[in-house]
């Protein structure tokens, strides 16, 4: 191979159905209550976390912070854990922890060789963030709930039903869209010829 042809390299083609992860956490994240935190609890958990609204920073690494990271993760294995959106479940945090961290346990994660985690950026203070954060999960005893204890069984299975339909017209279409896709590319490729 030449220069030339290393240094090209084609986009990665989009697929409909490599989409489905995201429709899956959309269908969980859309049934997941918010709890809007009193100024005092958010005063509470910053002087926890040893911060102030005046100087926050990633719980996790240190660095500036962007976002707010659910501490216990609102799904699992395709469906909601039971946590909620509320104060005592969520932290300041990076993005690039926050993506790392996605829904895996916050302890086994902050010490893992995962790409991104504290342990791999190199963090110095790793153990004083664990301890901080040991305290604040201890602070907020967030426990998870049955939701489908709050609706009827038909509600639930519903909304379930709705999911798996989706996935299914999502890898209909891609089905679909390959089909049409080697017929065009055929066409294309004899008009290069």
């Amino acid at each position: 191979m030449t220069i030339i042809s290393n240094a090209f390299r084609m986009p990665t083609p989009m697929k409909i159905s490599g989409r489905s992860s995201s429709i899956t956490a959309a269908f969980v994240t859309a049934i997941i209550p918010q709890v809007e935190p009193l100024e005092q609890e958010i005063i509470e958990a910053l002087n926890i976390l040893e911060m102030s609204a005046e100087n926050m920073e990633c719980a996790y690494c240190g660095g500036p912070y962007s976002e707010w990271d659910h501490l216990k993760p609102l799904v699992a294995d395709q469906k909601p854990t039971g946590f909620i959106t509320e104060i005592r479940n969520l932290v300041p945090s990076c993005g690039k922890c926050n993506q790392s961290k996605g829904n895996k346990d916050w302890k086994v994660w902050i010490m893992s060789d995962a790409k991104l985690s504290p342990k791999t950026k190199g963090v110095k203070d790793l153990g004083l963030r664990i301890a901080r954060l040991t305290k604040y999960e201890q602070w907020g005893n967030v426990a998870p709930l049955d939701f489908s204890r709050f609706v009827t069984e038909e509600e639930w299975t519903q909304h379930w039903e709705n999911w798996k339909t989706l996935l299914k017209a999502m890898k209909d279409a891609q089905n679909h869209a390959m089909n049409l896709k080697i017929t065009i590319q055929k066409t294309i490729n004899n008009s290069y010829k």
